[in-house]
């Protein structure tokens, strides 16, 4: 199984609905594929039409009181599980610190590791933070796919999380940048596009414009390949899976 975590530190740049038509993409090539929302607010729970609950809430997950493949919810579409989220995960940083300054960073890949031979791909809709929810999926995951906006703020943080990445030794997390939310009528976001920074990391080829068809994934309830194939935005999640198969071999 290959985990994929979609994140980032700033909220707002397009993770869930990548998370969301990424995993669809995967399943509509034939590979069996499993979402964990494990952000509280459940956006991709709603997408999915799965009421953000679980048996036992963050804390039976933790603790292991019940068998994670009892908690998993079939989605609409073939080849599509869904591990919905719980308002309970705003505790989640809690429940992993075990006290007395020691914390766990391995505890999720631990909870995940009897999904190994069940899922050929498990993608994480990650909270946005650094965090010790965010530790524990940098340890559980194979690759992080970041979407980034094309501004200089945004720019900063990816930064941050690979100054992070390299400070904490996790050269081994494959780290999958890609600009999102691009309006190509802003010359900032041209500029940014067309010339990336060049230094510790290199930017997908794939870039994810602004669309209304993303806007409307709130009011269809489902990926947006689900409802129509003849977009442009379907192409650019077909395309941005590609290449993220690619990258990761």
């Amino acid at each position: 199984m290959k985990t994929i975590a979609t994140y980032n530190i700033k909220g707002g740049v397009g993770k869930t609905a990548t998370a969301v038509n990424l995993a669809y993409e995967i399943a509509r090539d034939g590979w069996k594929t499993l979402v964990w929302d494990l952000d509280p607010q459940g956006a991709a729970s709603y997408f999915f039409r799965i009421k953000p609950k679980v048996k036992g809430g963050g804390k039976g997950l933790i603790r292991r009181k019940h068998e994670i493949d009892s908690l998993i919810k079939g989605t609409d579409f073939e080849n599509l599980d869904l591990l919905p989220a719980d308002f309970s995960y705003r505790n989640m940083d809690l429940l992993l610190d075990t006290g007395k300054g020691k914390k766990t960073i391995t505890h999720l890949r631990k909870i995940l590791k009897p999904l190994e031979d069940e899922y050929d791909y498990l993608i994480l809709d990650c909270p946005p933070s650094i965090s010790l929810v965010s530790e524990n999926v940098f340890q559980a995951a194979d690759a992080l796919l970041i979407p980034t906006i094309p501004t200089i703020l945004s720019l900063r943080t990816l930064e941050q999380l690979l100054d992070f990445r390299q400070d904490n030794r996790l050269q081994s997390l494959k780290v999958l940048p890609f600009f999102s939310m691009v309006d190509r009528r802003k010359s900032l976001h041209r500029t940014i596009v067309d010339n990336p920074p060049v230094g510790k990391i290199q930017f997908l080829d794939t870039s994810i414009g602004y669309a209304s068809e993303v806007e409307r994934m709130a009011l269809d309830r489902a990926p947006i390949g689900s409802v129509s194939r003849r977009n442009r935005s379907v192409l650019h999640y077909q395309s941005l899976w590609e290449e993220v198969r690619q990258r990761m071999g």
